[in-house]
């Protein structure tokens, strides 16, 4: 087949198409648009196979306008500016706005966590997560603060910081009124007014409202000491024995 010129707006590029036999709308269509990738020409058929694709997605987002193929991921995809989380993990209370991100976060529960920091003993599921939280403890803090020059190991912290200079709290409990940064703190706030402790010691039959206090207490039960005095080695199961003991027997 010839080559044939777009007229779309007047830009008069040439466009080759394979051998084959269409509709005249469709040629027509394929004129007006003549979709590119790079210094490839789609094919006629690749290139109006893409436009009734891209013509499908009428459902669009007012906020950010992002389009969707389907009313059901426009308003999935809406949680993220409402900061509705509909799903709620039945484990820790923790909600999210998606479901794919609630079976996901289920595999803290479920699953055997075989990686473990031998700095403080948390565990993690997956090996990504576990490299991401070893830059905790090492000295790699490449994300600094503009306003007071404090640095931080991840991105996220950093942001959540500024809000602090910012005095950006979104987050408010209707029992009080106080407000706060994180929607994670707010809801840590809330167990305080409904009284939910939602992580359960695996030892006994005692509850917290904090997972740091439940990994905390499970320590008295598996005697697990993680942390140890640089000055003569011993080692304590919490960060404060382990200040007391420093106070007392090695700062004069």
């Amino acid at each position: 087949m010839p080559d044939s010129q777009c007229a779309a707006f007047g830009c008069g590029k040439n466009i080759t198409f394979k051998s084959m036999s269409l509709p005249t709308n469709d040629l027509m269509e394929e004129k007006k648009h003549h979709v590119e990738t790079g210094e490839e020409i789609l094919s006629q058929t690749e290139s109006i196979s893409l436009l009734k694709r891209r013509g499908k997605k009428g459902f669009a987002c007012t906020q950010c306008g992002k389009s969707f193929t389907y009313k059901q991921s426009l308003k999935r995809h809406m949680n993220i500016h409402t900061g509705e989380k509909p799903y709620r993990c039945d484990q820790c209370g923790k909600s999210f706005t998606q479901s794919s991100n609630l079976k996901m976060h289920m595999n803290i529960h479920t699953e055997e966590k075989l990686h473990e920091c031998d700095q403080c003993g948390k565990t993690f599921a997956w090996a990504s997560s576990w490299i991401n939280h070893l830059k905790v403890h090492s000295n790699e803090k490449p994300h600094s603060c503009s306003l007071c020059g404090k640095s931080f190991s991840h991105l996220q912290s950093l942001k959540l910081h500024q809000k602090i200079h910012a005095g950006i709290k979104d987050y408010m409990c209707f029992e009080c009124e106080k407000t706060f940064i994180t929607d994670k703190d707010l809801k840590r706030h809330e167990r305080i007014h409904t009284g939910e402790k939602p992580y359960k010691c695996s030892h006994c039959e005692k509850r917290f409202s904090r997972s740091t206090h439940q990994k905390s207490h499970e320590r008295i039960h598996t005697g697990r000491k993680l942390y140890h005095c640089t000055t003569c080695g011993q080692s304590f199961s919490h960060t404060s024995s382990l200040r007391r003991h420093t106070i007392k027997n090695h700062i004069k």
